[in-house]
This record gives C-alpha cells, structure tokens and sequence, in this order.
C-alpha cells in the first residue's frame, strides 16, 4: 500500500497569501484561525496541487492577491518518489500551467487521480440537500480519481450531449431530413456512451454501498442502516439488463418533449442517487444530525474506497466540519480520522479540538491575515 504524503506547500500571491512556506506532519495537520483568516486557502492550495482545480471556485482570477497579476503555488508529494508539483496562473493572459517534476501536463486525464484527495466541506450539505446534479457530480468524480477511462468517456459522453442539444435546436426551425438523418446518429453515439457510464456507475455503487455502511457505523454506533439506490433511464429497478432497449424506448418516449424544448433529456446526465437510512428517503425525511453524518459518512467511504483501488492513501482535507457538530460525534470522527493517515483540518478556535486527544507528530498551524505560523 503506497503512503502518499505532502511534505511542503509555499503559497506566492494566493488570496491573501502573499508568500507562505509550510512543511507538514505525515498525520493530524491542524490549521487554526477565525474566519477570514486564510485557513481554508491552505487547502485550496492543496487540491490545486492535486487536481489543477479549486474546490471553492471556478474562476482562478478569484484567488490573484489584491493588485498582483498572478499566483503560484509549489508543493512536494511523496509518492514511491518526491514529486515537485507547480501550479502557476498569469491573470494578464487568463492562463494557467500545471508542472509536474518540471514537466508541462495539459491533460486533465494525466492530472485527476496521480495524486487522489478527498474533501469534506461545508459544501456537502448540497450531497444530501441540494439536486440530483450534486449528487452525480460527487459520484462521477471518485469514479474519475478512480479510473482514467471513465474520466475520457465522462468527457466524451459530455461533448455528445452538447452537440445533440446544438442540433435539436437547429431542428425547432428547420426539420429536414438530413437534420433527422444527423440526430439518429448522435442517438446511436448517445446510447453506446451513455450505456458505458450507466454501467460501471451501477457497478460502483453496488461496491461503494459497502464503504459507506462501514463508515456510518464507525461514526454513529448504531443501527440506522444507510443505502444507496441508482435511479437510470427515469427506472429505480436495479438491474441493469435490456439496457440498449430501455434506451431506445426512452427516447422514443422523449422525442416530441426533446424537439419541443431542444433539450437532452434521456442519458446518464439525467441520473439520480437517493440515499436511504432504513429505507427511509434521507432528502425528505432526515434530521439535521441525519443529514450531516451521512455526509461525513460518504467522505470517509470514498477516502477507504480510493485507498483501496488505487493502492494508495489520499489525503483528506477536512474544512471547518468540527464547530457544527455535538462533542459525541465529533470524538467519534477524530478518532476515526486516526485510521486516515496525512489529514488536514481546518478549526476557529483550539478549543475546539478539545476531544483530538493531540499526539507528538501531529502539527498546529495558526493563521491570521494571510500569514502561517506554527504553534
């Protein structure tokens, strides 16, 4: 099993990082400051580090230091090796570069998964709470960080349905035949694609179910039994056979309501996850203490499950999770998060990691207006 580990961050122009040079524990790293502080920044820069993303923001011009016109952001990751990792963002051009052991990568395919991270952020609430796009787009992500070919295909199955919304709208004002002609082969493209994903996500979820029972026991101690039901092609039936058939006869079903809207509106993008507690729909019937342990819940699952496949442990960024929950919970999950390895936890105030019980190698890190120092 391979230990991953981030040894070193330096943050140059980040937010309100002007210049901030880190070196972490390999276990419990504790980021303490009020809000506003730039705590949670140090995260940021993590997963930038590991995705060429932010989990906050799409815009990269978000995050430039007041009056610079870039950022950079350089971190070492033992992997079997050391990897020196770059990510530079120049705002005059718009143009960000991602530098692996000083080698250019453009791909995202290359990038998401080297280096898999997991999160758990006040933003979770919408796994739970929010649409059936967050809950696909949680699931499509550790299927991403997972396998490099789900990623391509995501990104292909995606270009399809662009392309198909495209010509619907071009048939709303012109149905031609060779309008008609150009639509059943994007359907045929739409099918083999979007069977592809259907199928390994009903595969995942089968297996994922087994992590996130795992975790919701460790975490609650109690009987509630979590599951997880993949609603595909408008059906909750769980299986996965006829597949090319049940299709079709969507499509056929939608025709009309799709030429009409010029909308895609059978495929996987159209999925939903419904999550169950003694199969009770969580969505419209949990408590507040319900909602949040399942979310924690599917943030450990996945930490075990990428761990498991990829041979290898992510690292866990955990964002202001502590100060929201009753003193019970949170020990159990510090105690848990024992088991993790490198995590990095962000908390207001010392006091409020009262029940961590601290060990040596474990690192306090005080932040305030942008500049880190250890305690």
């Amino acid at each position: 099993m391979g230990r991953m580990k981030l040894l070193s961050i330096r943050l140059k122009n980040f937010r309100k990082h002007k210049e901030t040079n880190l070196t972490f524990s390999k276990k419990l790293n504790f980021i303490v400051g009020s809000n506003g502080a730039g705590k949670t920044t140090i995260l940021e820069g993590i997963y930038y580090l590991c995705t060429n993303r932010n989990f906050n923001t799409r815009n990269d011009s978000e995050v430039v230091f007041l009056g610079e016109n870039n950022f950079e952001i350089e971190g070492k990751i033992k992997t079997k090796n050391e990897n020196k990792v770059r990510v530079y963002y120049s705002l005059d051009n718009n143009k960000k570069t991602y530098l692996k052991n000083d080698k250019k990568i453009n791909k995202t395919t290359e990038i998401i998964g080297s280096f898999p991270i997991v999160t758990l952020t006040p933003a979770d609430l919408f796994l739970t709470k929010g649409f059936p796009g967050d809950r696909r787009k949680f699931f499509d992500s550790i299927l991403c960080q997972a396998s490099e070919t789900y990623l391509k295909n995501l990104l292909d199955y995606n270009k399809t349905i662009k392309q198909r919304a495209a010509l619907l709208f071009l048939l709303k004002n012109n149905s031609s035949n060779q309008l008609f002609n150009e639509l059943e082969s994007w359907n045929e493209k739409l099918i083999q694609s979007g069977i592809y994903l259907i199928k390994k996500r009903f595969g995942f979820i089968n297996e994922f179910k087994k992590y996130v029972m795992n975790s919701y026991l460790e975490i609650m101690e109690n009987e509630e039994k979590p599951n997880i039901v993949y609603s595909f092609l408008s059906s909750e039936e769980q299986n996965i056979t006829n597949l090319e058939e049940k299709f079709r006869n969507q499509l056929k079903l939608k025709k009309e309501d799709e030429l009409k809207r010029s909308v895609n509106l059978v495929g996987p993008h159209k999925d939903e996850f419904i999550f169950l507690l003694d199969n009770i729909e969580l969505k419209k019937y949990g408590s507040q203490g319900q909602h949040k342990t399942f979310q924690i819940a599917l943030r450990f699952a996945e930490f075990f499950y990428l761990k498991q496949l990829s041979g290898t442990t992510p690292m866990f960024l955990l964002d202001d999770v502590f100060g929201k929950l009753d003193s019970l919970r949170a020990k159990k999950i510090s105690s848990y998060l024992r088991k993790v390895g490198q995590a990095f936890v962000t908390v207001t105030d010392l006091a409020d990691f009262s029940f961590f019980d601290k060990q040596n190698d474990d690192k306090i890190i005080k932040v305030n207006e942008g500049v880190a120092k250890y305690a």
